[in-house]
């Protein structure tokens, strides 16, 4: 009865700290419409009354988001599927990340135009009304609770539902990725308010049942993300300037997904992994007809990626045989000795160290672009309407090989092999007492990896048109190398497929959009890991079975269903493997 008399006196408190956030909210998105600066020296022109730019769009955006979840906690017919898990959460994380674009706007506009007096009085309306909801929603009740399971939508809806979620997904991207270089303010304040805006919803619970829409409808979900990737190079507004960035994400997470084979499924730490692509990259060098080529062949590109792939694998038998028997520490120092081995030989097979293969330090340059069937990836195309550059030809012929990679990862993960990769990872002695060849399990894994990542080789040499040793180190200020790789799939989540993927692209695009932090941006990533590892060991995107092991005491961590029996299948395939 106590309780029950509690819960009534705390409702009218709670009701008028929902409107202090709406309204708050509302204020908010009204002062995006004010000025913020009275100068256009400030990048992006924030002095326009009425037009928001790109800078207050984020604070709009931050502060709709927030009302309709406020909305939501209210009760107002129609948003309750916002909040399936309580709104208190995701509504102080939505609030405290609109205010922190607010402010990060403010304080940028001062630092960079050196004093307050070049805030206009919007600005500071915007400042405050960001900070009313924030610190009504920190002081709301907390009403976490435990996501009731969702009704099943008519087919046609759940389809809908896809299609939008994948469109926005595009569109969020897309926005990222236009970011002009020489305005680093809008990009910051674009990962402020994503990154938050995906820890609310996630709070929320409403990321869950979308997974579980996306499982009962997965060849949907399939079809819509690849025509989404499909789609990016069409929406370019700057033509083929960024997608090189695309390029070279997908080539660096296709490295990271061979790599997640090794580290993720069978639990071999690979500090060389960098060393593969690079053999896949020399290899199409040498057989794609580069001037400077000692071969003088020019294969043709299936050929080549044939080539360079079969050549990777040579290499990962060639030094997983030996290596393989040991673990732990000792082969991941073993692993770091061949990739610095590698780096080192390809540098010295000039004429001179050795025999005149590679040009030494020079490298291979000049290497001709791919050509299908008289289709130049080198020049630029119309396609439906729309001119696609030389990069943009590069990025669907990735497109096509990151589905193939996609493939092969998850048949391999949920094959014998792959069940056996899981068992050594969890406890290779208990696994080899099982029955598991530990030894030639583990080989498989080191040399298909291998394979993957030269497969994407060939690809980079074609896109960079040199090659050099230099790109293939295991810790440098550009990815991809053997530590930002690791730190790919740890970030994203090892033994998944989207996790690596996610985490290519924050640690690929970050230091390309924010080339002023070049020197800080080692610090940054370092700060950036410790944190994850103190609030999201398993990573961003978590591996079902890993979140339990790290939230065991944790009541809110819940296994859909459809996992669970995943899961149970995973171990009865263990139990297979072994036989």
């Amino acid at each position: 009865m106590t309780e029950n008399l509690t819960k009534t006196q705390s409702a009218p408190k709670r009701a008028a700290l929902l409107w202090a956030i709406v309204g708050g909210a509302a204020a908010t998105a009204a002062s995006t419409f004010l000025a913020w600066t009275w100068t256009t020296n400030f990048p992006g022109n924030l002095t326009i009354y009425g037009n928001p730019a790109p800078l207050q769009l984020l604070t709009l955006v931050g502060a709709v988001l927030t009302a309709l979840h406020a909305l939501s906690a209210l009760g107002v017919k129609g948003l309750g599927w916002l909040t399936p898990a309580g709104a208190r959460k995701a509504l102080w994380i939505m609030a405290l990340g609109t205010f922190a674009t607010t402010l990060f706007t403010t304080l940028a506009i001062v630092v960079e135009l050196g004093a307050l007096v070049d805030l206009e009085p919007g600005a500071g309306v915007a400042v405050v009304a960001a900070a009313v909801p924030a610190i009504a929603a920190y002081l709301l009740p907390d009403d976490t609770r435990k996501a009731a399971p969702a009704k099943q939508l008519a087919s046609w809806i759940e389809i809908l539902i896809i299609v939008a979620v994948f469109a926005l997904g595009l569109f969020v991207v897309t926005f990222g990725i236009d970011t002009d270089d020489s305005e680093p303010q809008l990009f910051i304040a674009y990962l402020i308010l994503v990154g938050f805006s995906a820890v609310a919803l996630i709070k929320s619970g409403l990321t869950q049942r979308l997974s579980a829409i996306t499982a009962r409808n997965r060849q949907v979900a399939v079809t819509s993300s690849l025509v989404a990737a499909i789609a990016f190079p069409f929406l370019q507004q700057s033509g083929d300037t960024y997608t090189l960035i695309a390029v070279n994400i997908l080539i660096f997470a296709t490295v990271a997904l061979g790599l997640n084979i090794v580290v993720g499924l069978a639990g071999l730490l690979d500090l060389g992994y960098v060393a593969f692509l690079g053999v896949g990259a020399y290899t199409a060098a040498l057989v794609s007809g580069a001037t400077s080529s000692a071969f003088g062949v020019q294969f043709p590109f299936w050929a080549a990626a044939l080539t360079g792939m079969a050549a990777s694998l040579v290499f990962g038998v060639v030094i997983g045989a030996p290596t393989l028997r040991l673990r732990g520490d000792y082969l991941a120092i073993v692993t770091l000795g061949f990739g610095e081995i590698f780096r080192i030989a390809m540098g010295n097979l000039d004429g001179t160290s050795g025999p005149k293969i590679t040009n030494g330090p020079n490298g291979i340059p000049n290497i001709p672009h791919l050509e299908f069937f008289g289709y130049n990836f080198g020049k630029p195309h119309t396609v439906l309407g729309v001119e696609l550059g030389a990069y943009a030809n590069y990025y669907l012929l990735m497109i096509l090989i990151m589905a193939l990679v996609v493939l092969v990862f998850a048949r391999a993960s949920n094959s014998r092999i792959g069940r056996a990769w899981v068992a050594i990872r969890e406890d290779e002695t208990a696994a080899t007492a099982m029955g598991i060849n530990g030894f030639r399990v583990k080989l498989i894994a080191f040399a298909l990896g291998a394979a993957l990542a030269g497969l994407a080789g060939t690809v980079q040499a074609h896109v960079n048109t040199t090659v050099v040793p230099e790109n293939y180190v295991f810790a440098g200020p550009v990815p991809p190398n053997s530590a930002f790789l690791l730190a790919a799939v740890i970030l994203g989540g090892m033994g998944t497929i989207s996790g690596p993927i996610v985490g290519s692209a924050l640690l690929f695009l970050i230091p390309a959009k924010l080339q002023f932090m070049q020197d800080y941006q080692l610090l940054g990533f370092g700060l950036a890991l410790i944190l994850l590892m103190r609030f999201r060991p398993e990573g961003l995107i978590a591996n079902k079975r890993a979140q339990l092991e790290f939230h065991e005491n944790d009541d809110q961590v819940a296994v859909p269903e459809q996992r669970q029996s995943e899961d149970e299948d995973a171990d009865a395939g263990t139990a297979k493997a072994g036989a």
